[in-house]
């Protein structure tokens, strides 16, 4: 389904943005070859692990098919917008003539330039960005208290276990109350991944490290995740709560499922059995790896939910599309009734469609205050 759907926009490319070139014909279908190629990446990816999700090429592999993928996405944005600028030129008659050949080497250039910067964005190591919350009726005990959220990590070829080292240095570095992780730890098997999780055994926060599932651990084997990292010092909050205290002060943290559970046959979501003998009146945290159903924990009297999955959206104006996807929600800080939800653009990104603009990646310590 992917080539198929991937394939188009190669092939709009290949036509309106390559063949009206004056180029010879071979020079036109060679670089409309490697276009194509670069265009399959995930039809590719399957080949190499059977999944869409996990491409187990080398690390500069994946970087590379991700500049090439993202430079046709690119080009085929720009030259829509080259051919109705066109259109508009025929229609008021002005400089209309010719096929626009410097027009179409500025948009080749452009696509591949942002895509190459894109991929370097997506690769980094996430750079620090606080954030503080207020929340009203929140324990005296509880004013300044530190969390750092991980989201989105998707551990992989792209991020190698120097990387993952890297954010987990970073991380502890900040010395907070809580570490929090909201899904998409990994994409792949725990035997392709055992080496790169690795460094997360070294998470330490005075609280400990919890954990709810995203998508992602859903693909890649959920029972076997949940399991390993567990053994690597995280407490999986799936349907489930903790209650934090602080002399006679609590704080509860509760965490929920993602929806793909149903196509591995595993619990759904249910903010009700998250909460289940969870102490009456305290200030509730809730960790939800999609940030859609906002609303329902808002009616719940959820006072913070924390969600990543949107990778911010990607690319400022493909994060429109993304919010539509999510419940209007894709990128920062909402007001959701009494509620705020946070929506992090992520750790790391999926490596199949590795590239940021505009929407950078994340290391997120929030600072809980008494509104």
């Amino acid at each position: 389904m992917f080539n198929l759907v991937f394939a188009l926009p190669w092939l709009y490319v290949a036509t309106r943005s390559i063949w009206p070139l004056p180029w010879d014909v071979t020079a036109k279908l060679a670089v409309a070859l490697v276009l194509l190629i670069g265009s399959q990446f995930h039809y590719w990816s399957k080949l190499s692990s059977g999944s869409v999700f996990s491409p187990e090429f080398p690390r500069p592999v994946v970087i590379a098919f991700n500049w090439a993928f993202g430079a046709v996405v690119l080009l085929a944005a720009f030259q829509i917008a080259l051919d109705l600028a066109h259109l508009l030129a025929i229609i008021f008659r002005i400089g209309a003539g010719g096929v626009w050949v410097m027009p179409r080497y500025i948009a080749g250039a452009t696509a591949f330039l942002l895509a190459g910067f894109g991929v370097s964005q997506a690769a980094r190591v996430p750079r620090l960005k606080e954030i503080t919350v207020g929340i009203a009726d929140l324990p005296e005990a509880f004013d300044g208290y530190t969390l750092v959220q991980l989201t989105d990590l998707h551990i992989s070829r792209l991020f190698p276990p120097a990387w993952t080292q890297a954010v987990v240095d970073a991380t502890n570095a900040l010395g907070v109350d809580l570490i929090v992780v909201t899904g998409d730890v990994i994409d792949g098997s725990v035997a392709n991944r055992r080496a790169a999780v690795a460094p997360l055994r070294d998470l330490a926060a005075r609280e400990g490290v919890y954990l709810i599932p995203g998508n992602h651990e859903y693909l890649s084997g959920y029972d076997p995740w949940m399991q390993h990292l567990a053994g690597l010092g995280m407490r999986i909050l799936a349907n489930a709560h903790v209650a934090l205290t602080r002399g006679d002060a609590t704080l509860v943290l509760a965490g929920v499922t993602d929806p793909s559970a149903r196509g591995a046959g595993k619990p759904l979501p249910d903010l009700e059995a998250a909460l289940a003998g969870a102490p009456v009146g305290a200030s509730i945290v809730l960790l939800d790896h999609e940030p859609s159903r906002a609303r329902q924990a808002a009616e719940r009297g959820v006072a913070l939910q924390l969600s990543g999955h949107t990778h911010g959206g990607m690319i400022v104006g493909l994060d429109r599309i993304v919010a539509r996807a999510n419940g209007g929600f894709v990128s920062g800080r909402y007001a959701v009734g009494g509620m705020t939800l946070y929506v992090n653009n992520g750790t790391g990104i999926w490596p199949g469609f590795a590239l940021r603009l505009g929407r950078p990646s994340e290391l997120t310590r929030i600072t809980l205050r008494r509104a």
